[in-house]
């Protein structure tokens, strides 16, 4: 039964995502930026959807089990954090600009070197991105379809593939809606259920009151702010999200979308914390031994299938609705700012083809192929989520709000904070033994330098040298001229 529940679940997603397809009509535009035609509830779901993954989901539950409430829920929250705040400061003024990739900005205000940079990081962060999601698919074909864990990552990125090449942001929007539905619909039911069935049981110095949490480093504090940090302000330079404000149909829309996600990311998002709580107590008492993500031991041991069906069919939307939007939006970035492919539109080359649409296409197989990779290296979830935005909060953050907000923008100045916060977090990560708590399996050079200890200050130092090397730069040398700042063509 919940085989057969997760396969109906997956056709149906596939089928929609095809069905609507047909609405690209070979246009580049359409395909990317779902022709800037999204009206609200789509959008909010779309921007919900990315949020609420399966980093966010099996990767909170996970790191709630283990090391507490604040330790997962740092993934939701953090997330919801960036929605506000892109809701309140970068929406409106972004959506204006009639952007198709985030990468766009940069070369609008800073010129095609800095887009180049910047492009570079955004592949890499979101193909790690992408690999957190398919880390979740992986074990649940393992779990359930008896399938290997290498084999379970290549369904699951195939599946994603199949209607995200098709159709776009146009077949990504569309699923969003059901896959945001399926997601609230069972975390609703498996709360419901484990309050009449068991009963919620925290265990003591785990809870949301539990302090130590949030003030004592032996508890995990520099970790807890480091995620909510990384989430909350790295997230605002992610290409799903802004691909979505950017497909809005108005700025105000855009901005009502973001606090809505926002919303409902918590919504969903912090129960799964509070269920991870009482999962430990739960299976215990039914004597399981929790192998691999808990969140599949408490469905396969504590819960009767019809609910298995539900909950599980909302984990793979949910993976499927960031695989599919971090797929698209990186392979964009790759076509549209990385190879130059500008053309726009049927008239996008000479022959009447839009290359873009074309590049963007072929260039997803790529980006798939190196999520794969990272999944199969670290087959981790919260942890690849929180490092690909701690990416992001390290060296493209400050240039974007810089570019937006500050008269002395200058291209010298982006190039630095860019290298500076770059260099400094790759050096933290190779010489730091845990990177969120989990071991780094990816790239560590053993040294007496850097303890387990340090783990969850680089987020905060690493865009604090960027910081510091934007504004130095900038007061060094001549702001470029105003005409040319998120004015230029594109």
């Amino acid at each position: 039964m919940i085989l057969a529940g997760v396969v109906f679940i997956t056709v149906l997603i596939v089928l929609i995502g095809l069905y609507a397809s047909r609405q690209v009509a070979g246009d580049s535009e359409n395909f990317i930026v779902a022709g800037r035609s999204l009206a609200l509830p789509v959008s909010a779901a779309t921007l919900m959807a990315q949020a609420v993954d399966t980093n966010a989901t099996l990767g909170n539950t996970d790191l709630a089990s283990q090391f507490g409430f604040w330790a997962g829920a740092a993934l939701p929250v953090g997330l919801a954090i960036c929605l506000f705040i892109t809701g309140l400061f970068f929406a409106k003024p972004m959506n204006r600009l009639q952007l198709t990739t985030l990468p766009d900005f940069y070369r609008r205000t800073y010129g095609r070197g800095v887009e180049i940079a910047a492009s570079i990081i955004m592949v890499l962060s979101f193909s790690i991105l992408l690999a957190g999601n398919l880390v979740a698919g992986g074990y649940l074909f393992q779990e359930f379809l008896g399938t290997s864990y290498t084999v379970g990552v290549l369904l699951i990125v195939g599946i994603v593939m199949l209607y995200t090449v098709a159709g776009g942001l146009f077949s990504v929007a569309y699923t969003d809606v059901i896959q945001v539905s399926l997601v609230f619909l069972g975390v609703a039911a498996l709360v419901v259920y484990i309050t009449l069935e068991y009963g919620f049981a925290v265990p003591s110095g785990s809870g949301p009151l539990a302090t130590g949490q949030l003030t004592d480093p032996a508890d995990g504090a520099y970790i807890n702010w480091a995620t909510l940090a990384a989430l909350g302000l790295g997230d605002i330079v992610a290409i799903d999200f802004m691909q979505r404000i950017f497909a809005a149909k108005n700025p105000k829309t855009a901005q009502r979308a973001c606090f809505l996600g926002g919303l409902g990311t918590l919504m969903i998002g912090v129960p799964f914390s509070f269920i991870a709580l009482s999962a430990g107590p739960i299976l215990g008492g039914l004597g399981v031994t929790v192998e691999g993500p808990v969140l599949y031991a408490l469905l396969q041991n504590a819960v009767p299938a019809w609910l298995a069906v539900v909950v599980l069919s909302g984990i793979v939307a949910a993976g499927l609705s960031t695989a599919d939007g971090a797929i698209l939006g990186t392979s964009a970035v790759a076509a549209r700012n990385l190879l130059g492919q500008r053309g726009q539109g049927a008239a996008g080359t000479d022959d009447g083809r839009d290359s873009l649409l074309l590049t963007t296409r072929l260039m997803s197989f790529p980006i798939a192929g190196l999520a794969v990779f990272f999944a199969l290296r670290v087959p981790e979830t919260g942890i690849l989520l929180t490092l690909a935005f701690d990416i992001g909060f390290a060296s493209l953050l400050v240039p974007l709000a810089m570019g937006l907000f500050w008269s002395r923008a200058t291209p010298a100045a982006a190039m630095a904070c860019i290298a500076a916060g770059m260099t400094t977090r790759i050096v933290f990560f190779v010489l730091t033994p845990t990177t969120f708590g989990v071991d780094n399996t990816l790239l560590y050079i053993p040294n007496d330098i850097f303890g387990a200890g340090f783990d969850g200050l680089p987020t905060f130092l690493s865009p604090i040298v960027g910081l510091m090397a934007y504004v130095i730069t900038a007061l060094c040398t001549q702001p470029a001229p105003a005409a040319a700042r998120g004015t230029a063509s594109v």
